[in-house]
């Protein structure tokens, strides 16, 4: 599925609506939260939110941030 939105002003901010087809194929609705992480070449990947994910992703930056001069020299 492609889609091209175009960004609305929101107050202060800038909002982005979903069609009902995005939010069908998601399996979202309103009132649901979503997780907007890294994909490649920069871009964003937009999915729906995962209790499971979430707390993994915060194990994983828990580790990183105690080991990170162990990692940086593993990366070298």
């Amino acid at each position: 599925m492609i889609l091209e939105l175009k960004l609305r002003k929101v107050g202060n901010s800038v909002g982005l609506v979903l069609p009902k087809e995005a939010l069908a194929h998601m399996k979202v609705e309103e009132g649901d939260t979503v997780t907007v992480t890294d994909a490649a070449e920069g871009g964003l990947r937009l999915s729906p939110h995962k209790a499971d994910v979430a707390r993994q992703m915060e194990a994983v930056q828990d580790v990183m941030n105690r080991y990170r001069h162990t990692l940086r020299e593993l990366a070298k």
